[in-house]
């Protein structure tokens, strides 16, 4: 099944950098079809969404990377079933791990760096850190089947994991910690915000430069009030849902 469109010039009316526009343009045309019909030929999609075939093509290739296209050689390109969405709410703090065993959706780790430094002025405000205090960094990508959909960052005070423990790491620090026990921990203070990929996370997520992603910063706290985890986390639009609920003020 092919879509029939007329012609627009919406997209250059947006004042955002043309490849995040074409981008969500692309994804907005996807959204509306279903899976197994074909994309307009990029001629003619190009001169829909007011863009080169050039900012098309790699608009489609990040497209193709998230597993919502497929091109079939001398056919076309195909949209293909979304990816599960992994919803949670906020009220309780549960790591990716969790949230995507309870959807039956495989995740993987890849590309983990474990650093040790001195704490930055962020880290050493967010934690209660001493000046020159000494932290562990461990950062990796997050993958859902073959589709990198997260970037993560722990920033704890050194001490609070053991070399063992990170040799053997799966993935999550919260994890890791629960299954410790201990520390015994108490809660999380968390901010969201909408942030802009920049060279790093474009190239860990496959997104272009200036992509919003979801920002989720928060410190873990044990049940005694010590902070024992900074952590920033980078959500890729599109997989993942998250609500709060909110009781009605009187």
């Amino acid at each position: 099944m092919s879509v029939k469109f007329k012609p627009r010039s919406k997209t250059r009316l947006d004042a955002r950098p043309l490849y995040v526009r074409a981008e969500e343009a692309l994804a907005q045309l996807i959204d509306s079809m279903s899976p197994g019909d074909r994309l307009p030929t990029e001629p003619d999609l190009a001169k829909r969404l007011g863009i080169s075939r050039a900012t098309l093509r790699e608009a489609m290739r990040l497209f193709e990377e998230r597993g919502r296209l497929v091109r079939k050689p001398g056919v076309g390109t195909f949209v293909l079933a979304p990816q599960p969405v992994i919803e949670s709410g906020l009220e309780i703090l549960e790591s990716i791990d969790t949230l995507a065993h309870r959807l039956n959706l495989l995740t993987r780790m890849v590309n983990l760096i474990v650093t040790e430094r001195e704490a930055d002025e962020s880290d050493s405000t967010k934690l209660g850190l001493n000046g020159g205090a000494r932290v562990v960094a461990v950062s990796r990508t997050i993958y859902a089947g073959s589709v990198p959909v997260a970037y993560l960052t722990d920033v704890l005070p050194v001490g609070i994991v053991t070399q063992e423990e990170l040799e053997n790491f799966s993935g999550s620090v919260l994890d890791l910690l629960l299954r410790r026990g201990a520390p015994p921990l108490g809660q999380s203070r968390t901010a969201l915000t909408v942030e802009s990929a920049d060279g790093l996370l474009s190239r860990q997520l496959g997104v272009q430069r200036g992509t919003p992603l979801m920002h989720v910063e928060a410190v873990l706290y044990t049940q005694d009030g010590r902070a024992i985890d900074h952590s920033h986390s980078h959500f890729v639009p599109g997989y993942f849902k998250f609500h709060v609920v909110r009781k009605v003020g009187r």
